[in-house]
């Protein structure tokens, strides 16, 4: 149940959340493995969540989790990035969902923060928080940037390692994201979608290539890495 709940709060903002909201405080009052404090801090984030217009909510998590990569809700964003072993990895996810018998009828990719935790929740109380162990290095990653931003999405992400049992420290993880650039400001935008087309024209074999190599150098950094390794401070 704890999982369904986060879970859905997780999710894009919309209606039925709203017109159900007195269901969510309903299902936190039944849970049993959320302390009281934990209770607590999930109530008033559901509080602060509705008390907000609608329209508001759906902006400001657009905002939060749809610019940039940094805060991105696609579990590989933060593991393979755009590599290759992206893809395999999307396959593997799926066969789990099937054996499980989770049939996927949104348009979300199978490794969708929400979609997995729905998926956690259909196991064995063991291999649902082993399953949120192995993503907690994520989790803490994903809470850091969020309490950079100062966004109260990160309590869910702090609540999801306490569910694990995770001695992942979300501090040191601050620590190391101190000298971190942010993703998601205009001027990183500007330079990414600048650099993409550059990589366009150079793909199409156009003249000038030291021109091409200088923009490519000017650009270089202009956005910090988003692909920790959180285990031993270094970057992927």
């Amino acid at each position: 149940m704890e999982l369904l709940i986060i879970s859905r709060l997780l999710e894009y903002p919309d209606t039925p959340l709203w017109q159900h909201q007195r269901d969510l405080f309903d299902a936190l009052a039944e849970s049993e493995r959320f302390s009281k404090e934990d209770a607590h801090q999930l109530s008033v984030f559901i509080r602060d969540l509705m008390a907000q217009d609608l329209l508001d909510a759906q902006s400001s998590y657009g905002e939060l989790f749809d610019r940039g990569r940094a805060t991105s809700m696609l579990l590989f964003e933060h593991v393979h990035g755009e590599s290759r072993d992206r893809g395999q990895a999307m396959v593997d996810l799926m066969n789990q969902y099937q054996l499980a018998g989770l049939e996927i009828t949104s348009h979300e990719l199978p490794d969708h923060l929400p979609l997995y935790l729905e998926y956690l929740a259909q196991l064995p109380h063991e291999e649902a928080m082993g399953g949120l162990q192995d993503i907690a290095p994520i989790l803490a990653l994903l809470s850091a940037r969020l309490q950079q931003r100062e966004s109260h999405y990160a309590v869910l992400f702090d609540l999801l390692l306490k569910l694990a049992g995770s001695a992942v420290d979300v501090n040191s993880v601050q620590q190391k994201l101190e000298n971190e650039a942010r993703d998601d400001t205009p001027q990183a935008l500007d330079a990414v979608w600048e650099e993409e087309q550059v990589k366009f024209f150079a793909d199409k074999g156009c003249d000038g290539d030291n021109e091409i190599t200088a923009h490519q150098r000017r650009f270089a950094g202009a956005v910090a890495p988003q692909y920790l390794n959180i285990t031993d401070g270094g970057q992927r």
